[in-house]
């Protein structure tokens, strides 16, 4: 725990000015990002007496090791750099907000030729128009089946656009008149991109003009007595009606909002927002705010507002000047937020936000009328949803103690792990050979850390048996592991065994000569503009417990390697299958935990998950190992080369009709390469024969 007065800036050194700060561990990793309008004034209220702080404030400034600033002209300028930042590093102390990437969209992919409606999550994509969120994706899918009937775009995926336009025959939505087939073309580009826009128009609230036309043609064809096609177009109006009726009317025709609520306590809060567009419920989401720092709710509305709208900055940028940035912009920032409780610097809000639509933005809490008792509705949902998540998190959380607990107790460890790695060996009979990593932090799964490794073995041809891959993969693991960590600062790697033992100042004074080495010391002051960016600085938690799938053979491999690399502050053990024996490294008898305890349990999980990663990763080597194709064996050809040649060519029978010029011209090829080819193939424009190959054969050689 380090005394925050031993990284204190000097005495006028922090500026005046506005400004972002960041405060760094000991290993460099980053903590907590912050903005400030007078970073001086800001900063030395994290540097008075210990005591007088919050006590998540204190943990967090007796974990840091230093702080360093960058500044900035404006207080906009430090909201922005603020966002980018936390998304960047992901500070540990800052605010977080659970399960925001889970809600999908519909998109209109405007910036294809021929534009798709789709169902998409995560990040925006320039050229792309998007409606929603939707609490679910079926209602995505419910709402194109009633609309594709007036509007009958594209929908179908990449490669079923391309097969139905080499074969000339549209697919099953094109002969039931839900797609207008561009594919075959049955309408212009040109056409089917105004197409779109109608589309786009329509889900954006210009609902009326598209019912008013419909219906105009409806009369007049049964003027006309044409009574079929009125009966048609009826239908249509009564697929638009019901599309238009799933969204609940709430407020006047016009009314573009984002109405946000905000319910919790001192260690978390649910937050709910709908999204109103052209007076109706356009969508909905929810988060469930972790508050790992001591923000007020007006703090906490303005991170959540940055969380909102900051990932539309980076998509309206990509689109500036251009129709569909405009309209993304309209649509990601309306004209009014309606918010419980005004942010603590409403101008800076509201100009950062009026920068985004390109217009006047109004950042207000609702008085009173339906703006007032729809916010209220809102703030029912989010007392809704902390009450679920309560439930639900309460036995969760105990649990995953309880488990923690019980396997620092049997390991005898000096904390409980915090971080689990687990290693799993999978093959067949020695060949295809994979090993995976998991990872559960908190006692939760990590997916964004899993790895796989190919084992390699000394020749290249893999290893021996189960014993040296496992060597093999966490000597690799660990000696990555190291070399990062010495990078960013951690200075006991350069010391030798008996000085970190004593712990004397010969020892110290080489840590610090280690750290200066390694082109870290933990240092306080302003961050240099010019440095490079540490893309590597993600928090995260050392690991604390490294598991093997094996029993005694499989973990004296594991504490083999961490030996030879030195890395002596990570426990080790296995769990054997069958018996579900937890293994030490060294010891003649294992350790026997209970069948019913949440350790065993934990560990458990984190075995069986490890193993569905191996295997997984296995089946697809063993996949591609199996398939064959005629392009193998040709000199000079690669996977990629093979690849980029079927993708031109679209099937190997092509690809032998084709010449030596016309191979030579697709990109990485030579027209060496194109001969060794052509004579592998046997085919070329000089031999007309007929391909042997059958279907089957060629559908094997473009998977591979």
């Amino acid at each position: 725990m380090a005394d925050p007065a031993t990284y204190r800036p000097a005495p006028g050194e922090i500026p005046t000015s506005p400004g972002v700060y960041r405060f760094r561990d000991e290993h460099g990793r980053v903590i907590y990002v912050g903005k400030a309008k007078n970073l001086r004034a800001r900063l030395s209220n994290y540097f008075q007496d210990v005591a007088n702080l919050h006590h998540r404030t204190q943990t967090m400034v007796t974990t840091a090791a230093s702080v360093e600033w960058t500044v900035v002209g404006t207080e906009v300028e430090a909201l922005a750099l603020e966002y980018t930042w936390i998304k960047e590093f992901d500070p540990r102390f800052n605010v977080k907000y659970r399960d925001d990437k889970s809600y999908p969209y519909l998109a209109v992919t405007m910036g294809e030729e021929f534009p798709r409606a789709q169902v998409m999550r995560g990040a925006k994509r320039p050229g792309t128009r998007y409606f929603g969120p939707y609490g679910h994706a079926w209602a995505i899918r419910e709402t194109l089946d009633l609309l594709l009937r007036v509007f009958p775009v594209r929908t179908c995926s990449a490669g079923v656009f391309k097969r139905a336009h080499q074969t000339g025959r549209p697919c099953l939505l094109g002969y039931i008149d839900k797609c207008s087939a561009p594919c075959v073309g049955r309408i212009t580009p040109e056409d089917h991109k105004a197409l779109a826009e109608d589309f786009c128009d329509f889900m954006a609230g210009d609902t009326q003009r598209f019912v008013r036309r419909l219906e105009r043609k409806m009369n007049e064809a049964a003027a006309a007595m044409e009574y079929e096609a009125a009966a048609r177009l009826r239908d249509d109006i009564a697929a638009l009606q019901r599309a238009t009726e799933k969204n609940a009317v709430v407020l006047g025709d016009g009314t573009d909002a984002d109405v946000f609520a905000l319910v919790g306590d001192e260690l978390e809060a649910a937050v709910q927002v709908f999204h109103v567009r052209g007076g109706r419920i356009r969508g909905q989401r929810g988060w469930i705010v972790e508050k790992v720092e001591d923000v007020t709710d007006a703090e906490l509305v303005e991170h959540l507002l940055q969380q909102v709208y900051g990932a539309a900055e980076e998509a309206v940028a990509a689109d500036a000047g251009t129709r569909a940035g405009r309209d993304l912009a309209r649509d990601a920032v309306p004209r009014e937020v309606l918010v419980p409780v005004l942010p603590p610097d409403t101008d800076q809000v509201t100009t950062w936000l009026s920068g985004l639509r390109g217009a006047r933005v109004d950042v207000r809490v609702p008085q009173r009328g339906d703006k007032k008792e729809l916010a209220a509705t809102v703030r029912a949902n989010a007392e809704h949803a902390l009450a679920l998540h309560r439930t639900r998190r309460a036995g969760d959380l105990t649990t995953r103690s309880q488990a923690l607990r019980e396997i620092q107790e049997a390991l005898e460890l000096e904390t409980a792990p915090l971080r689990i790695e687990c290693y799993d060996v999978s093959h067949n009979q020695g060949t295809y050979q994979v090993a995976s990593m998991v990872v559960f932090e908190d006692g939760l799964a990590r997916k964004s850390e899993y790895r796989h490794f190919t084992v390699r073995g000394p020749d290249g041809d893999g290893a021996a048996d189960d014993t040296a891959a496992m060597y093999e993969v966490i000597s690799r693991r660990f000696k990555r592991y190291l070399s990062d960590r010495s990078r960013s600062g951690e200075v006991e790697l350069a010391l030798e065994a008996d000085d970190v033992a004593d712990g004397s100042d010969a020892a110290a004074r080489r840590a610090e000569r280690a750290a200066e080495a390694a082109g870290y010391v933990p240092r306080s002051g302003e961050v240099d503009p010019d440095a490079p960016v540490d893309r590597r600085a993600r928090f995260a938690y050392p690991p604390n417990l490294v598991v093997v799938d094996g029993g005694p053979p499989q973990v004296a491999a594991a504490a083999r390697a961490l030996a030879d690399l030195g890395s002596d502050d990570v426990a080790l053990c296995g769990l054997a299958k069958r018996l579900e024996e937890v293994w030490l490294p060294g010891e003649e008898y294992p350790v026997i935990l209970q069948r019913s305890s949440e350790g065993l349990y934990l560990l458990q999980r984190v075995r069986d998950e490890a193993h569905r990663f191996a295997i997984a990763q296995h089946r697809r080597q063993r996949s591609k190992g199996m398939t064959a194709s005629a392009l193998d064996d040709v000199p000079g050809l690669g996977p990629a080369r093979r690849t980029a040649l079927l993708k031109h060519f679209g099937s190997l029978k092509r690809l032998r009709a084709a010449s030596v010029e016309e191979i030579a011209s697709v990109r990485g090829m030579g027209e060496r390469t194109a001969q060794a080819v052509v004579a592998a193939l046997g085919g070329g424009t000089t031999d007309d024969r007929p391909s042997q190959d059958t279907p089957a054969q060629d559908e094997a050689a473009a998977r591979a």
